[in-house]
């Protein structure tokens, strides 16, 4: 058919072309050319763009049909070494299984969207003092009421307060709860929804208002077993009756993870005039929804300068040393904050541990590919191209890492609540974290990775030199350049793995360093209990005294305190300190009045406790106050407290004043003397320090803030059923919860290091098995390929010992490089990984030397197999072989 010049040509013509360039194309010729060609004679002709459809779609029908034959080859291929392919696949499994998980939480954490409507307009608004060590100053509601006044860049504020009740109606017995007091404009500000029920709202606000409480999904769901007839029931907190409104949709439980959320009229504290007048009584945090039009940035220079001003106008309040600022950050970005140093380190590890698993299968199938040079030369001489040769490796590595993808999702799933558990501790998000698609997609890509990085890793034959890898037609040899990358390989996983031990190492030390650590009470001997206060008011007394009577004439217990707070637990010392004045302590020019916590305690509290005392003497029954009998109040002060304001020791019988305007809103606070000295008990932190308390005789206000101690010569545990007996013999009301050693309340805090180090241990201990498994390989191969080699030192008299002595020290180098390489990149991760422990100073440079050791004890102890196999070569049979 001659070249057409008429761009009119019929459409029989046009078909008839379409058909004969069709033709041309399947016969072999190059389909662009030929598109190119006909779309430049002919212009855009349906029928032949047809044509070139049918052939690109056959063309990749037939290339995944290829590849489909490859993998079932492959998959015959593989089953003849069971070993190898066991080994791989268990390998990528560990590795994807542990990046599937931990990218499922850290979407789940850090990605995913928040359930709160238009949550971008989100912020959240927080007062620091970074001056006297406040990280989170919360705010007064005169200070809101300021800020609300002056600032048009937030449409609407929304406050919270956390406090706890003992709530009565919900079951027999009273029980402590965790509630969140809100103004009626929470729910609207944080943009959420009821799934029950309605929300509280502005008709819930005022001193008249009912009481109203909303259940957070997850209380509902657990205490209710999600009971629809729950709306309407009256529940009491402590005195005031309050009527369930509704159940709040599952969200983040920022910033306090609470079980009901309340109005202000259902606290009492909340309707004091201390609390609504007084500009230091700080407790409510602070949400706000951008105005329409208004960007982040232009808020928080209002808010800020707002904020300012605000100080400004109150110098009395704001000392000058404290330096109170305010910072402003998008709600999002304030809830995920804290997790995302410490998912982005699991991250890494993870990907770590993924690095290591390739490297070690590259180790496997490089060194099945030594072995199947003679197939893959034969086939080279026989026309088969290189993208052939390339594919039937990709085939087999599709097999392995499908097959250890989809083992490695399998044992993601129950690593998700570990890791889940683990990031919950810092972040809320955490908490009700559960598996999605997520899980099954990364795996697909990590397995997809995986294969294409493991089929290029091979070197292919040339058809024009079928030995150019070194083959022998009866053994195993290999070229310098495949031995360097078998060792290069297995390098890598040293350092990998050794960066990963290094950190848990760290961890691991300083954990151990934390539990060794004096705090100075009696941990084993002493069982705390809770006894919340509202049931046994100022008329109970008796019956604490009661109830300290009866327990303490029980077999075997040495005495029965009263105290305010639960070591290292409770709320209650997590309160800001109060400002105090000593008589004859003046602060230096330019600081503010001295701090310290304060603390109710009983005569027997420190006895109890085992708090030795410095100095003076402990509270005594004359220093009771009664309205017939009036005496000089006193008070005990901690040994950090007395040096620093009198370093000449001259502390006792000083006069002691609180001064905090907190303290004396409702009457002037008296002057105390100070009677005692006792040693420093840091009941905050988990990492003693120095301490500034205060600890008043608590029978002088009728009642304790409800935490019982008993000291027993044996297992105080075995107390616990008749000290509840007691209690709800005197008062039968008496909710007695929590039930601890001090002993196991520390362990309980220090939980979530345990986690911490659980989890980068596990990392590492699957890391060191990889890679030591890695060396050990690369050791067999290397001695296997090598046989002839040490039979002729053996034959030239060689002892066995210099044989094995040989492929030790093979193996010792790879390591001892290995370290060297992952040296810096361990320091740095240690750095990382302790920073996660809160705290505690660094422990040296030992568990670096501890990670090196192990790693060197874990890689030559590999080693020893081939080394036994290299010097008990056959010299006969080695010399016999090519």
């Amino acid at each position: 058919m001659g070249r057409p010049q008429d761009r009119e040509l019929d459409d029989e013509i046009r078909a008839h072309l379409a058909i004969d360039i069709r033709e041309r194309i399947e016969r072999g010729e190059d389909p662009d050319a030929a598109r190119a060609a006909a779309y430049r004679e002919f212009g855009y002709i349906p029928q032949v763009h047809e044509s070139m459809r049918r052939v690109w779609y056959g063309r990749a029908f037939d290339a995944a049909a290829a590849l489909a034959r490859e993998m079932r080859i492959g998959l015959r291929s593989l089953m003849r070494t069971k070993g190898l392919a066991a080994t791989v696949v268990i390998t990528l499994a560990l590795g994807i299984g542990a990046n599937a998980a931990i990218f499922s939480v850290v979407r789940g954490v850090l990605l995913r969207p928040l359930v709160n409507r238009d949550e971008d307009r989100l912020v959240y608004v927080r007062q620091t003092a970074p001056g006297i060590g406040a990280d989170n100053l919360t705010f007064s509601v005169p200070e809101i009421d300021d800020l609300k006044s002056r600032v048009t860049s937030i449409g609407a504020f929304g406050d919270f307060s956390v406090i706890e009740f003992v709530m009565a109606g919900l079951s027999r017995e009273p029980r402590t709860v965790r509630a969140g007091v809100v103004s009626g404009s929470f729910f609207e500000v944080m943009g959420l929804r009821p799934v029950l029920g309605r929300l509280l709202n502005a008709d819930d606000d005022g001193p008249k208002a009912a009481g109203a409480v909303v259940l957070t999904y997850r209380f509902w769901a657990s205490s209710f077993n999600r009971d629809p007839s729950v709306i309407g029931r009256t529940l009491t907190l402590a005195t005031r009756a309050a009527t369930v409104v509704g159940v709040l949709e599952p969200s983040v439980p920022y910033p306090s993870d609470t079980e009901i959320i309340a109005n202000i009229v259902t606290s009492e504290h909340h309707m004091e005039a201390t609390m609504q007048t007084n500009r230091s009584h700080r407790m409510t945090e602070l949400f706000g929804r951008l105005a329409p039009g208004t960007t982040l940035e232009a808020a928080r220079a209002e808010l800020v300068g707002a904020h300012a001003a605000m100080v400004a106008e109150h110098p009395e309040t704001y000392v000058g040393q404290a330096a109170v600022q305010l910072t402003v950050a998008r709600l999002r970005d304030q809830i995920v904050a804290p997790a995302r140093t410490v998912l982005i380190v699991l991250l890494a590890s993870a990907a770590i541990v993924f690095l290591i698993a390739c490297s070690n299968v590259a180790n496997l199938i490089l060194a099945r590919s030594v072995r199947r040079e003679g197939e893959l030369a034969v086939r080279a001489a026989l026309g088969a191209s290189r993208g052939a040769l390339r594919r039937t490796l990709l085939a087999e590595s599709l097999v392995l890492c499908g097959a250890g993808a989809a083992l490695g999702v399998l044992m993601a799933r129950p690593f998700v609540s570990v890791v889940a558990g683990f990031a919950a501790q810092f972040s809320v998000r955490a908490l009700d974290l559960a598996v999605d698609a997520s899980l099954l997609w990364v795996g697909a890509i990590l397995a997809m990775t995986a294969a294409v990085l493991l089929a290029y890793i091979p070197r292919l034959p040339s058809a024009h030199a079928p030995s150019g890898l070194g083959l022998s037609s009866s053994g195993i040899r290999m070229t310098p350049s495949t031995n360097r990358r078998l060792r290069l390989f297995a390098t890598t996983q040293i350092a990998f793995s050794f960066v990963l031990l290094a950190g848990a190492a760290t961890l691991v030390a300083s954990l151990i360093a934390i539990h060794g650590i004096d705090t100075g009470y009696n941990m084993r001997q002493v069982v705390v209990f809770d006894v919340p206060p509202p049931s046994l008011s100022n008329a109970r007394v008796d019956g604490y005294r009661e109830v300290a009577e009866r327990i303490s004439a029980l077999p075997g217990v040495r005495g029965v305190a009263l105290g305010g707070v639960v070591p290292w637990r409770s709320d209650e010392n997590r309160l800001q300190p109060f400002q105090f004045s000593v008589e004859g302590y003046t602060p230096p020019d330019g600081e503010q009045l001295p701090h310290a916590r304060m603390r109710y305690v009983s005569m027997t509290f420190f006895s109890v406790l085992g708090v030795p005392l410095v100095a003076g003497r402990a509270f005594t029954d004359h220093d009771r106050r009664v309205a017939t009998d009036p005496r000089e109040p006193v008070v005990i002060v901690s040994q950090t407290l007395a040096q620093r304001l009198f370093p000449n020791g001259d502390a006792l019988n000083r006069r002691f004043r609180w001064t905090d305007p907190v303290l004396n809103m409702r009457s002037p606070q008296p002057y105390r003397r100070i009677v005692g000295i006792v040693a420093d008990v840091d009941d905050e932190s988990v990492v003693p320090g120095p301490v500034m308390a205060a600890y008043l005789p608590g029978f002088e206000f009728g009642s304790l803030t409800g935490r019982l101690f008993v000291h027993a010569d044996g297992d105080p545990v075995l107390l616990v059923p008749e000290v509840t007996r007691i209690v709800h013999e005197i008062v039968p009301d008496q909710p007695v919860e929590n039930p601890a050693t001090l002993e196991a309340v520390r362990a309980q805090v220090l939980a979530p290091e345990r986690l911490n180090a659980f989890v980068l241990a596990g990392f590492a201990g699957v890391a060191m098995l990889i890679a030591v498994v890695g060396v050990a390989g690369v050791l067999a191969f290397s001695v296997s390929a090598r046989l002839r080699e040490f039979g002729v030192r053996l034959a030239i008299g060689s002892s066995p010992r210099r044989v094995m002595g040989r492929v030790l020290y093979e193996g010792a180098s790879i390591v001892a490089v290995g370290i060297a390489a992952g040296a810096l990149g361990a320091f740095v991760f240690r750095r990382l990984a302790a920073g996660i422990i809160g705290p505690v100073e660094l422990p040296g440079m030992s568990p670096l030397a501890g990670a090196a050791a192990i790693m060197v004890a874990a890689t030559i102890g590999a080693a020893l197999m081939p080394a036994f196999r290299a010097a008990r070569v056959d010299v006969l049979q080695a010399l016999r072989a090519d």
